[in-house]
């Protein structure tokens, strides 16, 4: 069962992930990201990715790092599906595993542009669960 949902919000698409930590839900909220552009189950994770945020809230780290997913997707042109976050006070530390797009195997859905504010949320949820979220332009 996936951990991670897309919510609609007019144009845009939502991500949300979930987990027992802020880390495993921001991990999920980058796996729906994924999935925005690609099948995530096609991308093998063999090629490893560090990755250091920061930001002054949990909120706005949220942005940093799905922002920052979506650019080294671009730059490096690959792809990622395994997603090993830690959150502390205002700091995010990543590896990322993933693969060079290969379009024919990897058939992009959409262009991911940006994380945006727009239903921004990180929030432990009463059944203890970490939900965070954002809308991504398209």
């Amino acid at each position: 069962m996936n951990r991670w949902e897309h919510f609609e919000h007019q144009a845009d698409i939502g991500v949300r992930g979930f987990g027992a930590s802020r880390g495993e839900a921001f991990a999920e909220a980058a796996l729906a990201l994924t999935a925005v552009v690609a099948d995530v189950a096609a991308v093998v994770p063999l090629v490893p990715l560090e990755v250091v945020c920061e930001a002054p809230d949990d909120e706005q780290l949220l942005v940093e790092w799905l922002n920052r997913v979506i650019y080294e997707m671009a730059t490096r042109r690959m792809l990622f599906s395994r997603y090993d976050v830690y959150v502390g006070a205002g700091q995010l530390k990543a590896r990322l595993w993933g693969e060079p797009v290969e379009p024919e195997r990897h058939r992009s859905a959409v262009e991911v542009k940006a994380a945006t504010y727009h239903g921004l949320a990180v929030r432990q949820q009463p059944d203890g669960l970490w939900m965070a979220q954002c809308v991504v332009d398209v």
